[in-house]
């Protein structure tokens, strides 16, 4: 039987961390951040973690499910 591959889309995007959570970075962060509030500008900087029924699809196509 063949090996699973990674999904590499997923793998860009994705990290799984040692606690076994999923961490992503959230967009609209990328630029135009004068039109944005302080408030907005500090929670794009911060890593996001997937839950859920979303966090077992990424951890499958990453292959660490």
């Amino acid at each position: 039987m063949p090996k699973q591959k990674t999904h590499k889309g997923s793998a860009k995007r994705f990290k799984v961390s040692a606690s076994g959570k999923v961490k992503y970075k959230k967009s609209f962060g990328g630029h135009l951040m004068s039109g944005k509030n302080a408030k907005c500008r500090r929670k794009l900087g911060q890593p996001m973690m997937l839950s859920g029924a979303d966090a077992v699809k990424v951890k499958v196509m990453l292959g660490k499910a």
